[in-house]
């Protein structure tokens, strides 16, 4: 082989090298910031870790907000109607948020299996309801103003 393949050689293999390491690098940062969408049945089935982040979806459990007086520390419990989460969050919430509203939250689980909220998002008029809480929903059969069982194609009337 003459010297100026061997260099040639030498200049694909790094090039390949340094493909690979920035795919590598990109790839694991993507794995890191992916968030996925659960719903209380698939945490009270064990499909998520502790200390995993996620987004919880469901409907706001009437009378169970409590609130403190002294700081901004809420708590309530979140429902797909087949099962419930207690869920711990400390800021403000969204002007929508109230009792039996559907919220989608995000954060992860503590050792009680609490979902602690970093953030909370609740839906911005009565017609909307986000694609994950409906199929939540939809698939404990209790989607709020219908009779729908999984499988059907639910729309929410006004």
């Amino acid at each position: 082989m003459t010297p100026k393949r061997k260099q040639r050689l030498i200049l694909v293999c790094l090039m390949l090298v340094g493909v690979g390491l920035a795919a590598t690098i990109g790839l694991k940062a993507f794995k890191e910031n992916i968030t996925l969408f659960r719903s209380p049945s698939d945490i009270q089935a064990g499909l998520v870790s502790e200390g995993t982040r996620f987004r919880i979806g469901g409907m706001v459990v009437d009378e169970s907000v409590q609130r403190r007086s002294d700081n901004l520390d809420i708590k309530f419990e979140l429902t797909d109607h087949a099962h419930t989460v207690a869920v711990s969050f400390n800021g403000i919430l969204p002007d929508l948020f109230r009792e039996g509203q559907g919220i989608v939250a995000l954060g992860q689980l503590d050792a009680d299996g609490v979902f602690v909220a970093s953030e909370v998002l609740a839906k911005h008029d009565e017609n909307y309801m986000p694609p994950e809480v409906a199929e939540a929903l939809e698939k404990a059969g209790k989607m709020p103003g219908t009779s729908a069982n999984y499988g059907a194609k639910t729309l929410v009337q006004p």
